[in-house]
Order: structure tokens, then C-alpha cells, then sequence
């Protein structure tokens, strides 16, 4: 119009066309513009990061009923597998003295506060007069067990400590481990068992010493495999109660009071017998199922029938085989199988697969968690067939079996199509 109006040329007549085609010309450059701005921002703005999206089953379950296991004809017993959970109990699972198999405690609280390092023998421990004293005590007037060799003035390591504790049961290093712990208050020690036994959710359990000849110090079976599963996580024990014999730095030789090592892939941990509480033991085994070797841990207590000892070590022999038996293991995921994909965020999955046959661990009727994770690497957005991606896991704990993924095909980095047309 205004070039109409400077030419002295009328306009065209308004027609739809000529309004359509204006429009046109104004908003294409416009809508280019737009378009161009928008596809600049998809393709510079950050990619998502890539992430492990599980395909497999998350559990598999055990087929059969539970086993049965040889429990013992009196008194009480409970058995677990580390990482998998409890495999039954027997009898009331009532508070009732544990003699010695109380060191137990007093041996994981040494060693969890004080570790030593493999291969050394930990701290040195001054031997008081009232370690070498209570030495000259013995079993058939006292009821006492001892390590009558050590001298006041002398020095004894952490490591033959614990031996002391563990394989003769010697009651004067149980408290001057515990004086040694507390800066010579042993009730501030006895203190700290009852701290770390509820810490462990041993709910019945209460201490009252650090040796166990108190017969108020109890406990119930149930109680003593949660300790147990928290022992045979310290190698340093397990090597030490596993031994049949342990020679004192004198040179006298001891015999261990558990009888079950070194049978049956035995690993101790330990014995506890006195008139009022019978036969008592906490005893751990093992028992290899392909690559993995199965940590497992029972409790007999309260075996009264004499020989008292003799009884408790044949119940949990029997006990412990029959747990051992029970333990199977099952492929649950072949070399090869698909388990997962990577998904890249704008819709890309690569496949991932199991580089080995992947083997549960368990016992009839129990079910185990199957996992796919990073393993704490960062997932790369290109890496060619065969890469090890991350890690599948089936159970927990001890009992855990890991099993490395890789790509089945080359993961590729998303193109400029992907990264113009992603969404979110």
C-alpha cells in the first residue's frame, strides 16, 4: 500500500491468495529461525548419562521344601549360612548359661578394636600379677580353665592371647584381655559386651563376664550365630580356632577343647562347658560350592548328657555335616544369556550378557536376589563387543557369586538423528 501510495499506483485487490502468500514470506524466515535455534540447543545440550537396565529375573527360588536338619535331642540350636540367612532352630530359644563359649564375645571385641594385620601378631600386652596368679588355677578344684605359663613382667602378643582364649580357654587371659582393653576395668569391658551385643541384635543376651564362669552370663543359640556371622568375617580368628593344637610362646603345647577341627572343613570357634550349663558350642564350617566357599555357623547349647563335652561335639558333628549337605548350589544364568542392556537415554539399548555361567547358592525353599550393577564404574557411551560393562550378582554376603557382563555388540554414541529428536 505505502508503495502504491509512492508510485501513484492503486494496490492490488485483496485476495486469500495474496493474504496466504504474504504470511508466508513473513513467518518462513521466522520458523527457520526457530527451528535452527532449537536444533543448535539439541545438540549441544549434555547427553544423559548411560545406565544398566536389568532384563533378568531379580530372584530365583530354590525349588523343594527346607531341609531337615540332625538337630541335637536336647537343649537348644539354631544354624545360619553368612549371607544367605538362618537354615532353621531347635528347642526354646530361652536364655541359659554359655560357660566359655562366652570368649567368643570377648575375642571380637579384641580383635575388632585392636586388629591385627595378617601375618603380624598385633599388639603387645603386659601379663599382670593377677594373670599369673589366677594361672596357678585349675580345672579339677576351681572350675577354672588357665594358661599357667605366663609370668608378671612378661609379654604376651595379641595374637597368642587370643590363641590362649580360644584353643585351652585359659579364663586369666580372658581378663586381662579385658583389663587391657578398659585400662584395667573389667567392668567397663563387661559393659562393652553387652554394648556390642545389642548392637548385633542379641536381644537374649546378657554378660556378665569376660570368661563365662559366671553362670549369669547367658545367652540363647539364636543369639550366639548372629556373633558367629560376625567372627567368621575376621580371618585372623579363623585361622587361630581351626588349629587342632597351638603352642604357647613357653613351648607347652595345647590341645583344642573343639574336637571338630580339623574335620568335616571344620573351623572351630568355641567350646563351653560347665556342670550348671552342660555341653555348649559355637561352631563354624565351610563348604565349597564351585568358585565360592560357603561360611556357614551353628550354635548347640544346654547338652547335659556326660560326658558333657564328648555330647556337644558329636551333636554339632552331626548337626554341622547335616547343614553342610543341605547347601547346594544351581546355575541360574548360563555364558552368554542376555541379563541387560545399556540404555543410552535417547533410546538407544545394547545388550549386555553374562561372560560365565552364574551360580546361586542356597538350600531348598529359599529364594536369592539376582542384581545388575556398574560396579562403581562409569558407564562409557561407546566401547566396542566384549566390553566388561559391570557386574551380576546373585545373594549377598559370604555366599555372594559375581559374574562380570560385557557388550554383546559395539555400543555406539548416539548421532546427531538420536540427539535432534530426543525427548526430556
Amino acid at each position: 500500500d505505502m508503495l502504491a501510495e509512492l508510485t501513484n499506483n492503486p494496490p492490488p485487490p485483496p485476495s486469500p491468495m495474496r493474504t496466504a502468500v504474504r504470511r508466508v514470506k513473513i513467518y518462513t524466515p521466522l520458523v527457520a529461525l526457530l527451528i535452527l535455534v532449537l536444533g543448535i540447543v539439541q545438540l549441544v545440550r549434555p547427553l544423559p548419562a548411560p545406565k544398566l537396565v536389568m532384563t533378568a529375573k531379580s530372584s530365583f527360588n530354590f525349588a523343594g521344601d527346607k531341609p531337615s536338619l540332625a538337630w541335637p535331642a536336647e537343649g537348644q540350636a539354631a544354624v545360619a549360612a553368612a549371607g544367605l540367612g538362618t537354615l532353621g532352630t531347635y528347642g526354646d530359644q530361652k536364655p541359659v548359661p554359655i560357660a566359655s563359649v562366652t570368649k567368643s564375645m570377648t575375642a571380637y571385641i579384641i580383635l575388632r578394636d585392636h586388629p591385627i594385620k595378617k601375618g603380624e601378631k598385633g599388639a603387645m600386652i603386659d601379663v599382670d600379677k593377677t594373670a599369673e596368679t589366677e594361672g596357678k588355677k585349675n580345672n579339677s578344684t576351681d572350675n577354672e580353665s588357665t594358661l599357667d605359663t605366663v609370668r608378671e613382667g612378661e609379654k604376651i602378643s595379641e595374637y597368642d592371647a587370643i590363641a590362649a582364649l580360644m584353643i585351652p580357654s585359659a579364663n586369666n587371659i580372658a581378663r586381662l584381655l579385658a583389663r587391657w582393653d578398659s585400662g584395667g576395668d573389667q567392668e567397663a569391658f563387661v559393659k562393652k559386651m553387652n554394648d556390642t551385643a545389642k548392637e548385633l541384635g542379641m536381644t537374649n543376651t546378657t554378660y556378665t563376664d569376660p570368661s563365662g564362669l559366671d553362670a549369669t552370663t547367658v545367652s540363647t543359640a539364636e543369639d550366639q550365630v548372629k556373633l558367629g556371622l560376625k567372627l567368621v568375617e575376621i580371618e585372623t580368628l579363623l585361622d587361630i580356632t581351626k588349629k587342632p593344637k597351638w603352642t604357647d610362646p613357653s613351648g607347652k603345647t595345647w590341645d583344642n577343647w573343639n574336637r571338630l577341627v580339623p574335620y568335616n572343613d571344620s573351623l572351630g570357634i568355641k567350646t563351653g562347658t560347665t556342670t550348671k550349663a552342660g555341653g555348649n558350642l559355637l561352631w563354624a564350617a565351610q563348604k565349597k560350592i564351585g568358585n565360592t566357599n560357603q561360611l556357614i555357623v551353628g550354635a548347640t547349647l544346654a547338652q547335659h548328657k556326660p560326658s558333657i563335652i564328648d555330647t556337644v561335639i558329636a551333636a554339632s558333628k552331626q548337626l554341622m555335616i547335616s547343614s553342610q549337605k543341605a547347601l547346594t548350589g544351581e546355575v541360574v544364568v548360563k555364558k552368554g544369556d542376555v541379563v541387560g542392556y545399556v540404555d543410552d537415554g535417547v533410546g538407544g539399548k545394547t545388550p549386555v550378557v553374562a561372560t560365565g555361567d552364574v551360580q546361586a547358592i542356597g538350600w531348598p525353599s529359599l529364594t536369592v536376589a539376582v542384581k545388575l550393577g556398574d560396579g562403581g564404574n562409569k558407564i562409557p557411551e561407546s566401547a566396542k563387543a566384549g566390553t566388561e560393562i559391570g557386574m551380576l550378582t546373585v545373594g549377598e554376603g559370604a555366599s555372594q557369586v559375581k559374574v562380570p557382563v560385557a557388550l554383546q555388540r559395539d555400543l555406539v554414541a548416539p548421532g546427531i538423528g538420536s540427539k535432534l529428536t530426543r525427548v526430556g
